[in-house]
């Protein structure tokens, strides 16, 4: 049993990406994009629900050996309290700090209780402390501005701020928002066209997220990039369900299937402006440009609020320009693109 604990972590620590993986959404955006990862990782092997507790120590361990719940941890800062693999499990609970369960950020009542695969599907269950879990019901994620309650690492539960909806939700840390963004566009995804008799929620319907809730989630995908430690556990499960979180991926996905130039095949607006996206940019900013690239001749240059020239790299993938912005300093920056005698420009917002 020891053996094969030190031989499933070390397996954890090497795996990525399979060669191939995503070959079949080349060229895709909106629902055509998401039906093809659908296809990628539907079928995923299903596990148990007491298993989670065994899985979650591969999926959810920090360096430290403890328990990673985003629902009491402080990134950079002490959590107000720790949990241990095999010895804090809940059982029942009173207060903070009692233990941690099982919680299911896509709540299960919002795909009908406990249905499988989506029950069992780790992808969207993470160990949470459990009276926080308890706290948060199966309320929406938002944002909130006036709080009724506040957890030890400042979660928040309150009436939502944001457009479109202004009922009870619950807020995470700034630093996990992008997870849990990250987690939705997973599950409406992988149950794309298998939600018949999903009851939904006041963020869902079916496995969609309704338009207040997905705006929300693409800013919380921009806002928060992806981290190692999503990285990481996306191997980590891979090896357990055999599917990945495509979002964890390619992070462009999700601008690409619901931002609002997904599907644009033109490269301007009648007004010369260039259509860049995802925006505001971390590491990578997309411009849209008509036919295919790789048959015109074009100049593009990028740069800063002074004028100056920034050295960019950029690539071609089809009827889109890809600039590598990973060096760039947090800024705003002007692409100036000239093809077929007409020029665009377009700016660039560096996060």
């Amino acid at each position: 049993m020891l053996l094969a604990a030190v031989l499933f972590f070390f397996s954890v620590s090497i795996a990525q990406i399979p060669q191939g993986y995503y070959n079949s959404t080349a060229g895709l955006y909106g629902t055509v994009l998401q039906s093809a990862l659908h296809d990628i990782i539907k079928n995923h092997t299903v596990v148990s629900y007491q298993s989670l507790w065994y899985y979650f120590e591969s999926t959810d361990k920090k360096s430290d050996g403890t328990v990673w719940d985003m629902y009491s941890d402080v990134p950079g800062g002490t959590p107000p309290y720790v949990y241990y693999f095999n010895t804090n499990q809940c059982g029942t609970y009173h207060t903070e700090g009692d233990c941690f369960n099982r919680e299911h950020s896509w709540p299960k009542s919002w795909f009908g209780g406990e249905v499988e695969p989506m029950y069992t599907d780790i992808f969207h269950l993470y160990p949470v402390d459990g009276y926080v879990n308890g706290m948060r019901n199966d309320n929406p994620y938002g944002e909130v501005t006036s709080p009724t309650w506040t957890s030890e690492n400042g979660s928040k539960i309150g009436n939502n701020v944001t457009p479109g909806y202004t009922g009870k939700v619950f807020e995470p840390l700034d630093e996990y928002k992008g997870d849990l963004a990250r987690t939705y566009f997973y599950m409406s995804t992988r149950y794309y066209t298998e939600d018949s008799g999903w009851p939904g929620s006041d963020a869902t319907t079916g496995s969609q997220l309704k338009p207040w809730a997905m705006t929300l989630m693409l800013q919380w995908d921009s806002q928060d990039p992806v981290s190692q430690k999503e990285t990481d556990r996306n191997n980590a499960v891979y090896l357990i369900q055999h599917n990945r979180n495509p979002f964890i991926d390619h992070p462009e996905y999700g601008q690409e299937i619901w931002g609002p130039n997904a599907g644009i095949s033109t490269l301007s607006d009648g007004t010369g402006k260039l259509v860049i996206y995802p925006n505001p940019s971390h590491d990578k900013a997309f411009m849209i440009l008509p036919g295919n690239i790789a048959e015109q001749t074009f100049d593009l240059t990028t740069t800063n609020v002074t004028g100056s020239q920034e050295k960019i790299t950029y690539t071609t993938e089809g009827n889109r320009i890809c600039a590598d912005i990973s060096n760039l300093p947090a800024g705003i920056y002007f692409s100036n693109l000239t093809v077929s005698g007409k020029t665009y420009v377009g700016k660039i917002v560096k996060n």
